[in-house]
């Protein structure tokens, strides 16, 4: 008589009947778009003379790139000390927390009538966001075995990117017809969105979500199972011993030179993407709420394909050495060309081209750091990158200030783009 294994058995060998963790991914995409639509509505109000009367900034450059500085200077901050904290609260309670303070901060930047209290609203904002980050990376951890991360990572990062083209353009539009207060009034609303989403849709682990079938259980977990195994030891050991395994490993410091250089143009560009292509190049409202969507349209695109070409090549290092050397050359080229149209064209290029490396560096950190100390791994690293690219900003304002031209800040970001490009390189050669 033929022998068969129970159908519950059989049935958690083939392909999972469910994809919760799918759905998952898509709520930590809506809300890191929330997230980006929160921290860049100041980029576009920097190109509006109204916003700039009313906080008594008019013609200072560098104050205004004060916005962004004390902004990240917080965000920054907060990553490193409460990515700890957000390890013991677990994602869940921590990301809801999160929400709440920066959806306050919004609350306050909507009634700001002096520029010291938009500064306070900045830095509530960044201090709200800190925890954020991290608990995305737990969630990913928790929720997809490594082999399927890149592409999780590369789903859900699309947020930065969708969140400054949506609000490009729907900023642009609001201060035409109202004004810039109106925009702060409605980030408030849309913040309950993820709010929702995550307290009643999410779970900290796959196990305690009542729709994950257990096919898709078995596969996750089955999948986890290995990098578990390895991390047994970090289990049972401090939460200092568990840091010390990535403080102490240089490819985890040349991934934050890296990621330092990344965030420095990400933000110096974002800060002033929308005053250059008005102020320095001419461009029409209209027109310079098209272009500055541009780079984060076409960076959407590029994330998803390098997250989907990252899981499938097996390696992470070529993208990250690419993503550096396309954005030297684009931004270099942009600073300098006499067409208003090819300048704003290879500029997109360069900002979307460091897409390229997004969930690379996310995945590598991800397979550096314990579980354990995920949320304090990737607090840390983010904080110091992010806290460190303020500058960007605010040097990026000096040098207008002081040549009385935007080439000069360009030139500022090709050079970290060198810098970012060598420190991968590094790892690149060791086939890592």
């Amino acid at each position: 008589m033929e022998n068969r294994e129970p159908a519950d058995v059989v049935l958690t060998r083939n392909v999972p009947l469910t994809n919760q963790r799918h759905f998952i991914v898509g709520i930590l995409f809506i809300t890191l778009l929330v997230a980006y639509l929160d921290r860049v509505n100041v980029s576009v109000l920097l190109a509006d003379p109204q916003f700039l009367s009313d906080m008594g900034i008019t013609d200072q450059p560098v104050k205004m790139g004060l916005l962004m500085t004390l902004f990240l200077v917080a965000y920054g901050i907060s990553n490193a000390v409460l990515g700890p904290v957000g390890d013991i609260l677990g994602p869940r309670i921590a990301m809801c927390t999160s929400i709440g303070l920066w959806g306050l901060s919004m609350i306050l930047g909507g009634f700001a009538t002096t520029f010291g209290t938009m500064l306070g609203m900045r830095v509530l904002l960044g201090a709200g966001e800190g925890m954020h980050w991290p608990m995305q990376m737990k969630y990913v951890k928790n929720w997809f075995p490594p082999r399927e991360r890149a592409k999780a990572n590369g789903l859900w990062l699309v947020g930065l990117l969708l969140g400054p083209a949506v609000a490009m353009p729907l900023f642009t539009w609001m201060i035409s017809v109202t004004n810039w207060r109106v925009t702060f009034l409605v980030l408030v609303l849309i913040s309950f969105i993820p709010l929702w989403l995550l307290w009643f849709f999410t779970t900290d682990h796959p196990r305690q979500n009542k729709k994950v079938s257990p096919s898709e259980l078995d596969y996750i977990e089955t999948g986890l199972a290995v990098e578990a195994k390895e991390e047994e030891v970090f289990a049972k050991a401090s939460t200092w011993e568990n840091m010390k395994v990535f403080i102490l490993d240089y490819r985890y410091w040349l991934v934050t030179i890296y990621y330092f250089c990344h965030c420095s143009i990400w933000w110096g560009t974002m800060a002033w993407l929308p005053s250059y292509l008005k102020v320095a190049r001419g461009f029409s409202w209209t027109e310079m709420g098209a272009w500055a969507t541009f780079p984060y349209i076409l960076g959407a695109i590029v994330i998803i394909l390098s997250g989907i070409a990252s899981d499938k090549v097996g390696r992470r290092d070529p993208f990250p050495v690419a993503a550096m050397i396309i954005s030297s050359s684009c931004l270099y080229g942009g600073a300098y060309a006499s067409s208003n149209t090819m300048a704003a064209f290879l500029i997109s290029i360069g900002i979307a081209s460091i897409c390229l490396a997004t969930p690379a560096i996310w995945t590598i950190v991800q397979q550096i750091v314990p579980t354990k100390s995920i949320g304090a791994g990737s607090g840390l690293m983010n904080g110091l990158a992010n806290g460190g690219s303020a500058l960007a900003p605010v040097l990026m304002g000096y040098f207008i200030s002081m040549s009385g031209s935007y080439v000069s800040g360009l030139l500022f970001l090709v050079g970290l783009a060198v810098l970012g490009g060598v420190s991968m390189l590094i790892l690149a050669l060791q086939r890592y």
